[in-house]
This record gives C-alpha cells, sequence and structure tokens, in this order.
C-alpha cells in the first residue's frame, strides 16, 4: 500500500513565531525529511545570509531533538507528532484520497457521524458541507428529484432542500414559479396580465413533486458548525 503514496507526504510552510520573522519550509517525503529556513532581518549582519537546508532520513529526524522542537515551534505540536507518524510508518492514506471518492464514501454514513467527521480536519469539513456532498444525499435518499427542484438547489443550496419538508418545497416552488412567471410577463409585452395569473394559479394548485419522496431524509440538521444550529420546524 505505501508504493501507492505519493511525494510528498506532507509539506508545509510558514513564518516563524513573533518576534521570528525567518521563514520555514518543511518536507517529508517517502524516503527523507527536508527542513529549510529563509533569515528576513532588517540587521545588518543577517543582509547576506543564505538560506539553510537539513536533509535526513525518517531515523535521523525521530532521533534529532533539536529539529522536532523547531517544527513544534513553528508549526505546532500537532504538525510534529504527524510528521513523526508518517517517518514511523503510519501512513494517513485517507487523506491521500480524491475528493470525489472521499465524497462517495462519506454518503454511506449516518448523518449524525457527518457532523463528526466535519470537526477532525478543514478539508472533511469543505467536504461535508460542500453541495457536492449534499447533492448526492438528497439524490441518494430520494426516489427521484424534479426538475422544479433541482432549480430551487440553485437558488437555496442542497442542503436547504434536504432539510426542507415536502410542504415547504411545493410552496417555494410555488413562487419561485411566480417569479419566473412575472418575469416572463414583463419581457413578452404581448402576453395578457390575465393570462400570465391564470397560469401561475394553476400550477401553484395543481402542481405536486411527483416522486419526490423524502421520507427517508433525515430531519434533524448536523452540527457542522462550531456553534449549534436550530433543527427546522417540520411541524408545518
Amino acid at each position: 500500500m505505501a508504493s501507492l503514496l505519493t511525494d510528498p507526504l506532507l509539506e508545509i510552510c510558514g513564518r516563524g513565531p513573533a518576534p521570528n520573522k525567518n521563514f520555514y519550509y518543511l518536507t517529508v517525503n517517502k524516503s527523507d525529511v527536508k527542513w529549510r529556513w529563509w533569515t528576513i532581518s532588517l540587521r545588518a549582519v543577517d543582509r547576506y545570509a543564505k538560506p539553510g537546508e537539513l536533509r535526513e532520513s525518517h531515523q535521523q529526524f525521530l532521533d534529532n531533538t533539536w529539529l522536532q522542537s523547531e517544527v513544534s515551534l513553528v508549526f505546532g505540536r500537532p504538525i510534529l507528532q504527524y510528521a513523526k507518524a508518517l517517518c514511523q510508518g503510519h501512513f494517513d492514506y485517507l487523506d491521500k484520497l480524491p475528493d470525489s471518492l472521499l465524497l462517495q464514501i462519506i454518503n454511506y454514513l449516518e448523518l449524525e457521524d457527518v457532523g463528526q467527521l466535519a470537526r477532525t480536519s478543514h478539508r472533511f469539513k469543505k467536504l461535508c458541507g460542500s453541495e457536492e456532498f449534499w447533492e448526492q444525499a438528497v439524490r441518494r435518499r430520494c426516489n427521484t428529484v424534479p426538475v422544479d427542484v433541482e432549480s430551487l438547489a440553485v437558488e437555496e443550496g442542497w442542503r436547504e432542500i434536504f432539510f426542507t419538508s415536502k410542504l415547504q418545497l411545493q410552496k417555494k416552488i410555488s413562487r419561485m414559479r411566480l417569479r419566473m412567471e412575472e418575469q416572463r410577463g414583463r419581457q413578452v409585452s404581448s402576453e395578457s396580465p390575465e393570462t400570465n395569473q391564470t397560469s401561475s394559479s394553476e400550477e401553484e394548485c395543481h402542481h405536486g413533486l411527483i416522486g419526490f419522496d423524502q421520507n427517508s431524509c433525515c430531519v434533524v440538521d448536523p452540527d457542522l458548525s462550531p456553534e449549534p444550529e436550530a433543527a427546522p420546524d417540520t411541524s408545518q
């Protein structure tokens, strides 16, 4: 499995903590660790300082307490622990998967587990809150998705569609159709106002979300943000 991984396993860069203004770069490859730094200073003595580089094997990095201290000071202890785990052969294969494949895996999780997964990293928070994920969630849990629902999702987002009751969807779609009819009525001057009103009223009364079965959808919004969100009112 390790042969499937591509270099670099870890790559991160940034400035040192104040008052240090130096720039640092850490790379962990499958065979070695690279630590580079650039001195940034207004002092005349540092004017001609050259960039530095230290390259070590995985075992040398694990034995080098000074370098580990530098990595922890600049990038934090979690990055140091992750770099050490990579040097010890503990590879994170899940992190190397493409987003498209991760989205397919995430959609097999329970919604409560998706909320927990979103707290593990910035990448999973972005994936769990993405339009691609919520669109797949809607399509996977519903028999069919009408064109009107897809149009509404463009305006309000697929996550909003997922947590909206069937009755509320009908009301929103009716309002969306009415807006579209009013826009077309203003553009087509030859069309009479009475025809526009009759057409929109008939569609609002007789339109139904045929085939859109949302009974299998969860009605509790997972906490994908630091502050808990109130669940939508589905009593109507």
